[in-house]
């Protein structure tokens, strides 16, 4: 890989500099600098996606026949940095990073022709549902069963942690249309219109107060069958090739290394446990240092993904490595951050914040008092939503299986 700016690549960077000085607006940035998780408020996002595909921009990884950019590894890396930089709100991935690669390799032309415009557009919206109440990291033990009803599925069940399951008008889902020896067989990809009849969306309350998941229950939904991607009974096929990408497909290091410098430059100005500045602290010192390089590590193992994912490829196991360096790098610095912002950190206040979803329950004071920083309220909420980070898309422990297995030989 060469990853020297050329010439070429530093006019990239000032077009890409001029572009989000021009498009980012206040309200849009506002929302990308005060996000409580790895979701932006929606509607928030869905205006930057907008603003985006306009550019051409907002799927810079897709081939390029079907809207993603020919672009170097450096310009897909100066995009995401710069971005970051910026505080542009991230895009849902469901759609773009995720089931629109699964549509690629596995969809019809019919539906490759429906679905991946409109996903670009944000027209169509889509939500995942992959876990239920009795599988969750153990994906293929799952239940909710499909009837082949002539042209249809007839689908009853539930699916739980389903992100934006009340904003999506579309979901990509797992659902059990045979009983078989092997629980990963007899596994069908479907995508589910979400006002078919039959579904109903209950809302579930997270740690940090936060109405972002959800529990969608299915009674008797009626899904064409054109709606199947791949093979009737194959779907887990799919699922493993789409798993890849949630996984590993995306460009994780930019932000995790612009949380590193907020940290290291807040810290200067902190008092540590000795009275002195935090920075100088020993022990947090070491552990930022420890968690910048392995940033550093997490930058170059994705400039080697990005590379494969750009060239039409799939990142493989290289996606459990990467899931598990970057959640654990997220939790490890989403600690420091909330050592740096001191007292104040422990002070519930959301209404600082843009979370990704509905807050419940509580009442903002009147005169809108922020106790601190905006950045010190967002510390205990991205916190708190990080924990989970080591748990979904498959938990780190599966994911060092996975890995034994297929990169060790074990």
């Amino acid at each position: 890989m060469d990853l020297t700016w050329s010439d070429h690549d530093l006019a990239f960077r000032d077009e890409v500099r001029a572009f989000l000085a021009e498009k980012l607006t206040p309200d849009i940035q506002r929302a990308g600098r005060l996000m409580t998780s790895v979701y932006a408020d929606h509607d928030a996002s869905m205006a930057w996606q907008k603003i985006l595909h306009e550019r051409g921009w907002a799927a810079p990884a897709w081939p390029v026949e079907y809207g993603g950019c020919d672009w170097s590894l450096t310009q897909h890396y100066i995009f995401s940095r710069e971005s970051t930089l910026a505080g542009a709100p991230s895009l849902s991935p469901m759609g773009i990073r995720m089931v629109a690669h699964a549509i690629i390799k596995f969809g019809t032309p019919e539906q490759k022709d429906y679905f991946l415009p409109r996903i670009l557009t944000g027209e169509v919206f889509f939500c995942q549902g992959y876990s239920e109440p009795e599988a969750g990291s153990d994906l293929a033990a799952l239940t909710m069963a499909a009837v082949d009803d002539g042209d249809d599925l007839v689908c009853t069940g539930s699916k739980i942690w389903t992100t934006h399951a009340a904003e999506a008008n579309w979901m990509f889902a797992l659902v059990r249309t045979t009983r078989a020896p092997k629980k990963q067989q007899g596994i069908t990809f479907v995508l589910i219109d979400m006002t078919t009849p039959g579904i109903e969306i209950r809302p579930l309350v997270m740690t940090s107060g936060e109405e972002v998941q959800n529990q969608v229950f299915f009674d008797e939904v009626r899904v064409p069958k054109s709606n199947v991607i791949g093979e009737i009974d194959d779907g887990w096929t799919v699922a493993k090739y789409l798993l890849e990408f949630e996984r590993g497909g995306g460009s994780s290091a930019p932000a995790l290394q612009v949380l590193a410098e907020e940290i290291a430059t807040v810290a200067a100005d902190q008092p540590g446990p000795d009275g002195g500045r935090l920075i100088d602290d020993a022990r947090f010192a070491q552990r930022l240092a420890d968690a910048r390089i392995r940033t550093d590590v997490l930058e170059i193992l994705e400039y080697r993904v990005l590379a494969t994912v750009a060239a039409g490829g799939n990142p493989g196991s290289a996606s459990s490595m990467l899931k598990v360096l970057g959640t654990e790098l997220s939790q490890d610095l989403t600690e420091l951050a909330m050592a740096a912002a001191g007292p104040r950190s422990r002070v519930y206040q959301p209404h600082a914040t843009c979370p990704g979803g509905p807050v419940a329950e509580y009442e903002p004071p009147a005169d809108g008092y922020v106790s601190g920083e905006p950045w010190q309220a967002v510390a205990p909420l991205r916190y708190f939503n990080d924990r989970a980070g080591s748990i979904y898309a498959g938990s780190n422990e599966i994911q060092r299986n996975i890995l034994a297995k297929a990169a060790l030989g074990l």
